[in-house]
């Protein structure tokens, strides 16, 4: 049994690596190129264009990833965007989950991220339409501080991190720059000062992530070019180089693991201040796209391996049988998957939704379970929002848990009646 167990570990290594992390890898390259070029001028645009706030803030939570979504988040608490920009953003927002069903099933995820902008669009104009945000602006505004108080606290404030960022990176400026807000605000100390932000310059992991990144970037390359040649029939393993495919996949997968280690990041991607640094400095982008990846890469990898796990379990210790007992399961579930993928997508954070994802790609669940968890989970840019009005991001939740649900049993009864 041992046996078997350490051989769906390694298979599940080599396939979570080979089939999905190294296309996640460059595909998140590209977006974060994309991001460090674009991501402040769009955050200007919603700022200016009132009426189609909720439009574009649904765009800016397609983008995959979380950091469309974590720039949009603090700008109600300023009274820039509406509560139903967030809301629409939080909706549209698949987190790095995206990243996987991108890969693993393009059609798919064109087809969710449809629907998921269009609820989002539909969510957010009824949630401005009764103007719900303006009691919350307006309890947030009355325990907001003065501006005395805030310019009293920001500078007992220790900035030395920031000054080693700056210097480490050549920048002449004092400070570091900020998307949807200034230094020295009210955002500026509950983001950057009293919440988890970037991490210590002077730690271990710091250090590893920031010197070997090149390294898992080369092992994502040489993985790369194995994964298309995986995509096209052909036998890895029995190449010039016996077992190829399992040896850089489960290396692969090994260096991820010590990667997201090293970078602190098991539950949550991406910080606030982490995404402010990806627009500022490219090597931050290409540093913090190595992390990202790794992230995905590790919960990919549980994901399969648990997935393996329980089939073998289910079958006691027959893969046959445990794979009927999944089919079986699957056609007795009902709407209780929908319920499940909502109600997991209440939980902040990639990581669950990374799992959940997943599984949908391993056909463990139906695509309304999956419409419904995209449309529940906000990715890494809920955490912002918690930190900057707990209240907000409460309601927020319930919109579009509500908005989950109500869409997913729909999509469900579909997938019934007209694809039995």
């Amino acid at each position: 049994m041992a046996k078997e167990i350490f051989r769906l570990l390694i298979y599940s290594a080599e396939n979570s690596f080979i089939q999905v992390t190294v296309f996640v890898g460059a595909v998140l390259l590209l977006f974060g190129y994309v991001n460090f070029k674009q991501s402040g001028n769009l955050v200007k645009k919603i700022e200016q264009s009132k009426r189609a706030q909720p439009i574009i803030g649904a765009l800016l939570g397609l983008t995959p990833g979380c950091g469309g979504a974590i720039f949009i988040v603090p700008l109600f608490p300023k009274g820039t965007v509406s509560f139903g920009t967030i809301v629409a953003t939080l909706i549209a927002t698949m987190g790095d989950s995206a990243f996987v069903l991108m890969i693993a099933m393009p059609l798919q995820y064109l087809l969710v991220s449809l629907l998921s902008f269009i609820v989002a669009i539909i969510t957010g104009y009824i949630i401005d339409y009764f103007d719900f945000g303006k009691g919350l602006l307006e309890k947030i505004n009355k325990r907001r501080a003065s501006k005395e108080d805030i310019k009293s606290r920001h500078r007992r404030k220790d900035h030395s991190l920031q000054g080693k960022i700056l210097t480490g990176m050549g920048h002449d400026s004092d400070h570091i720059a900020h998307i949807g807000h200034k230094e020295g605000d009210e955002i500026d100390l509950i983001l950057h000062h009293n919440i988890r932000g970037h991490q210590p310059i002077d730690t271990i992991g710091y250090k590893l992530t920031h010197n070997v990144y090149m390294i898992y970037w080369i092992a994502i390359s040489i993985g790369l070019i194995l994964g298309i040649l995986d995509l096209f029939q052909v036998d890895l393993n029995a190449m010039i180089i016996p077992n190829l495919g399992t040896i850089v996949g489960s290396l692969g997968t090994l260096l991820s693991i010590i990667m997201m280690i090293a970078s602190n990041k098991f539950i949550q991607s991406d910080t606030h201040e982490e995404t402010e640094l990806k627009t500022l400095f490219l090597k931050e982008t290409i540093v913090h796209n190595a992390q990202e990846t790794a992230f995905v890469a590790t919960w990919v990898f549980i994901a399969y391996f648990v997935y393996e796990l329980s089939v073998l379990g289910l079958g006691l210790g027959d893969y046959m049988a445990g794979e009927a007992v999944i089919m079986e399961f699957l056609s007795q579930t009902g709407l209780t998957s929908v319920l499940l993928g909502a109600l997991i997508g209440i939980i902040p954070g990639c990581g669950p939704q990374i799992i959940f994802v997943t599984l949908y790609t391993r056909g463990v669940l139906p695509f309304s379970a999956l419409l419904a968890n995209a449309i529940s989970q906000d990715g890494d840019a809920l955490f912002p929002l918690i930190a900057l009005d707990k209240r907000s991001a409460a309601w927020s939740t319930v919109f579009n848990t509500i908005a989950a649900l109500v869409v997913g049993i729909f999509a469900y009864f579909i997938e019934v009646n007209l694809f039995p």
